[in-house]
């Protein structure tokens, strides 16, 4: 076991014959001052000769018998970076080896270098038995068979063209970092949440090779992370454009959505191109929504840029919009391809904004991880002074991390077998029957975090009074939310008023009110119609 928490190596580097995993393999390692080990070299000291003479002697049979061997040996000895010989993943016993690795945490690095420069590089150094003949048409004949292998068993997919060996170990390092939460989807596709710094370098590996034509919708706020995708994305030979949007909920509407169809029709966006959502929350339902609407559904991934927005809406295949009636009353769901939370863009998040993401995250700790709870309170005064200029490769950065990590993995337990939120997906909605009824009643002046933390208090309350949480358990939702700097008060909207919002709200079932409570800390459970007294009861206990 690695002190990086996996059991065996750092990182796994597959791919073609001269792609350059000896040569980037070897500067990351040196880079994080950890052992590197080549497969190759490994067999070679064990047999006492070249691989090239080895082959001509027994075989690629008893060649692969060996080199499997070999790999088993080393994912279990080896604790910094491993790259492997350009054929090993294709042996079976291998692969099965590699997906253990991958199940205790592992990173599988496939370098997907530019196939005529690796063609070159692989024709010239010589030395291989695998391209022996026509070199250049058994490399294509050999990429055909291996490419769709590799990037099934990848954890990570790295494009390396006109990289220098140093800047491909950085990335490559960046890519070994950061956190993946994979996503199964019953009924459709799955997909994964990547969350660490510079992800968003993988936006064109995630995009597919299909889409030639990508729609870029974001916010003004975030136009260097517009720019940076659009870069990535003309670099990888895509059509891209650009569609502005209002920041918040005003970018929510069915007006904006109406804009985004135009310009779609206008660009000739068919069913088989894509469009990426960059901002907060409001702009990637915006754009998950225009995705799922758009020829009745096409490729999109997420780039959330707010601490909500990777917490919350970008996963979980949510769309829509919202009307003057109320809160995503018209939506749909619809899966992302990926999402890419890239730490970095927290970096330029005002304090309150930060903060207000905290009210979501801390939801997730109430109703299932009592881990993100312990986390919220031992760093609530550090949470609390966030200094977006600071954070980067500051103590903070990797506890958010952790925190974002946690709050997805809640996420998808919920929603990963119940997409259309008939059941066990509701219970991500604690402290948003209220938490939706004041953002309505101030005309959405109220952020969505906040709204939520004063929603957690009423829900709590409300529990109580029904005899499910102590007195304690209430008294922890004030104070760690407190804490954090979040509202557990509000003055607004009257009683009558806040009620027939409830009434309206998407968890209600005819005339019945339904609602999340807790019936002990971390087991959420439903509740419908409860004597209109306590909730009244309960909704006169969080007011200022």
């Amino acid at each position: 076991m690695g002190s990086h928490g996996t059991r065996g190596p750092r990182a796994v580097i597959i791919g073609m014959p001269g792609a350059g995993k000896t040569r980037i393999g070897r500067e990351a390692a040196r880079m994080l001052g950890i052992p590197f080990e080549d497969s190759d070299r490994r067999i070679e000291k064990r047999v006492g000769m070249s691989i090239t003479r080895y082959f001509r002697d027994y075989g690629e049979r008893r060649f692969r018998d060996l080199e499997a061997d070999v790999i088993a040996d080393l994912l279990t000895q080896s604790s910094g970076i491993l790259s492997l010989g350009g054929g090993a993943p294709m042996t079976d016993s291998t692969r099965a080896r590699l997906r253990e690795y991958v199940g205790h945490g592992g990173r599988i690095v496939y370098l997907r270098a530019d196939p005529q420069e690796a063609m070159e590089r692989a024709v010239q150094s010589g030395g291989r038995p695998m391209l022996a003949g026509d070199a250049r048409r058994r490399w294509t004949e050999l990429f055909e068979q291996r490419d769709p292998v590799f990037s099934r068993i990848a954890t990570c997919d790295m494009r390396t063209r006109s990289m220098s060996p140093t800047a491909a170990a950085r990335r490559m390092i960046a890519m070994v970092n950061e956190r993946v939460v994979h996503v199964p989807v019953e009924a459709g596709s799955d997909y994964d949440v990547r969350i660490g710094v510079g992800v968003m370098d993988q936006l064109p590996a995630m995009m597919g090779a299909g889409p030639v034509r990508v729609a870029i919708i974001h916010t003004a706020s975030v136009q260097r992370y517009s720019d940076r995708a659009r870069a990535l994305l003309r670099k990888d030979g895509r059509e891209v454009t650009e569609i502005v949007i209002p920041d918040a909920e005003a970018g929510k509407t069915v007006q904006v959505a109406d804009g985004v169809w135009h310009r779609l029709a206008d660009g000739g966006f068919t069913r088989s191109d894509a469009i990426v959502g960059i901002g907060g929350g409001a702009a990637t339902d915006l754009a998950g929504f225009a995705a799922a609407t758009w020829m009745r559904g096409i490729r999109y991934v997420n780039c959330p840029t707010s601490l909500l927005a990777m917490v919350d809406a970008s996963t979980g295949g949510k769309t829509g919009v919202n009307i003057p009636e109320g809160k995503n009353l018209v939506g749909s769901f619809f899966t992302p391809a990926g999402v890419l939370a890239d730490t970095g863009a927290l970096a330029s998040l005002p304090a309150d904004i930060f903060i207000e993401g905290l009210g979501e995250v801390a939801k997730s700790g109430f109703i299932m991880d009592d881990e993100i709870l312990r986390i919220l309170s031992e760093n609530a005064r550090a949470l609390r002074a966030f200094d977006g200029g600071s954070f980067t490769g500051s103590d903070l950065e990797p506890v958010v991390t952790e925190l974002i990590e946690r709050t997805v993995r809640v996420k998808v337990h919920h929603v990963a077998s119940d997409l259309r939120e008939s059941g066990l997906r509701e219970y991500l909605n604690y402290g948003h029957t209220l938490g939706h009824a004041i953002e309505q009643s101030e005309h959405f002046r109220w952020r969505h975090g906040n709204a939520v933390a004063v929603g957690c208090v009423f829900a709590a309350e409300l529990s109580r009074i029904l005899g499910h949480l102590s007195d304690h358990d209430v008294e922890e939702h004030r104070r760690l939310l407190s804490s954090l700097g979040l509202p557990t008060s509000w003055s607004g909207g009257g009683w009558d008023d806040v009620l027939g919002l409830m009434h309206r709200d998407k968890k209600a079932r005819g005339n019945t009110l339904r609602f999340v409570i807790l019936d002990s800390m971390g087991h959420p459970r439903h509740l419908d119609d409860p004597p209109i007294e306590a909730v009244h009861e309960a909704f006169d206990r969080i007011r200022a």
